[in-house]
């Protein structure tokens, strides 16, 4: 097939679909129009690839599940047996974190998930892929698409008392967590940070069940550790792998004020402050 034989390129998508569930004409579009314009069915030429637009993906954390990430498009590759793929496009943001007093600066960059996708390629931790276009200076990535919960939505699922789930799953989840937190401080000898710690930043790959690390696109700037934020994340990803799930203070208040109580004496306690 030809790179410009868009006829091709149509038939392999209707292929995909079916014909009951094709549309009439298959549009086609570029990586440097709007995210936001590109759409369901779309058929997005880049590099010499023509990738099927399936949708978008969603925020999977706690509080705002379900919300849209426009920039980031679901798609199957048209000359690749249809493989699923992830395309991020270009979106920049940025914002004032803090921690513990500490300010952290944080801004989203596309480079910077692009040249850490060349450090890891190869390593079974780490989402792989590659960078396909620059477009207005701008990396596009194309990412091998992951099939599995993330860590997050897996400890959601969970419907077991905390003595079974201490004795027959965290062990194993401990064991796959150490080899997740190594692979991270490998990338921190490369004098590189994730950015953006969180438990739905690691997925669960269903044909192994590896943890694997994926969205580095955040950068951040502290008079504190370089290392700071990466760090705080992997402490409350521990927590929440040893608890079996997140539990905020809120949600203790609110559900379990006698804990929230207790833990406040056992604080005080700790730190000499009781009479």
């Amino acid at each position: 097939m030809e790179i410009n034989d868009k006829e091709a390129v149509e038939a392999l998508a209707r292929q995909y679909l079916g014909e009951d569930s094709s549309p009439k004409a298959f549009r086609f579009v570029s990586a440097a129009m709007d995210f936001f314009a590109v759409d369901y069915n779309d058929i997005l030429a880049l590099g010499d690839r023509y990738y099927l637009i399936r949708g978008v993906e969603t925020e999977k954390r706690f509080g705002i599940e379900d919300d849209p990430k426009y920039w980031v498009k679901k798609v199957v590759d048209l000359r690749d047996n249809y493989a699923k793929k992830i395309i991020k496009f270009c979106f920049f943001e940025e914002f004032d974190s803090h921690i513990g007093g500490i300010k952290f600066k944080l801004a989203r960059s596309p480079a910077k998930e692009a040249r850490i996708l060349k450090k890891v390629e190869g390593h079974p931790n780490f989402m792989q892929g590659r960078t396909v276009e620059q477009i207005r200076g701008n990396p596009i990535r194309v990412l091998d698409f992951i099939n599995g919960p993330s860590l997050y939505e897996h400890l959601m699922r969970l419907r077991m008392e905390y003595d079974e789930y201490f004795c027959q799953t965290l062990p194993s989840l401990l064991d796959r967590l150490i080899v997740c937190f190594h692979a991270m401080g490998w990338l921190h000898d490369q004098d590189e940070v994730h950015g953006d710690i969180r438990q739905d930043h690691i997925l669960i790959d269903k044909a192994d069940g590896l943890f694997r690390w994926i969205d580095f696109d955040y950068n951040y700037s502290t008079k504190g550790s370089r290392f700071g934020y990466d760090m705080f994340g992997l402490g409350n990803i521990l927590a929440a792998v040893v608890g079996g799930g997140s539990c905020t203070l809120q949600q203790l208040k609110a559900e379990q004020p006698e804990v929230l109580d207790r833990l406040y004496m056992k604080t005080q306690i700790l730190y000499g402050q009781t009479g």
